[in-house]
């Protein structure tokens, strides 16, 4: 699957940020934390872009895009005209579907799937723990544990519940 439009004109702005900085243009550290802030947003949206709520973030995302994008090329503008065009014309293929960037195929580390008002927590164990230990955990503290991989669960629960929970799969680890 090739890169979203919205990841590609990410990355775009981001390169822009770069090269306006390394050109000497004071750039608002606002722009710096939108950037930061909306790079998450994307990785959000990717790992389960066909949850109904998902379209609202899409939204959100494209909104934070186009403002971070008029500020940046204000700044590209009183480069020059030509630097202007050249960052626009980036834009627009990206805009239109090109894939300017190549983007690594990683794994969301977001955790889909709670039910909701449950918190959840993801935990990478030193060694793997029979099942059983982990079922009894999850059935003393009313909390639902799956195994994503044979040393990585996932629990899924009320606050407490998960709390206690975290704190008796990690008394199976302490060194004495």
């Amino acid at each position: 699957m090739s890169s979203l439009v919205v990841e590609q004109t990410w990355l775009v702005l981001v390169d822009l940020l770069t090269d306006l900085k390394n050109k000497g243009i004071d750039v608002p550290t606002s722009i710096n934390e939108d950037i930061r802030l909306l790079r998450t947003s994307i990785n959000f949206y990717k790992a389960d872009t066909t949850h109904p709520d998902m379209m609202k973030e899409l939204k959100r995302i494209n909104d934070s895009i186009n403002s971070i994008q008029d500020q940046l090329l204000n700044l590209a503008q009183d480069v020059s005209e030509k630097y202007y065009n050249e960052w626009l014309e980036k834009l627009k293929k990206v805009s239109l579907g090109e894939e300017i960037y190549k983007t690594s195929k990683t794994k969301s580390r977001f955790m889909v799937g709670a039910p909701p008002g449950f918190n959840a927590a993801r935990v990478t164990l030193k060694e793997p723990l029979a099942e059983e230990r982990v079922q009894d955990i999850a059935e003393d503290n009313n909390l639902i544990i799956e195994f994503v991989e044979d040393n990585v669960i996932a629990i899924y629960g009320h606050g407490d519940n998960v709390k206690n929970g975290l704190k008796k799969i990690g008394s199976f680890f302490k060194d004495y």
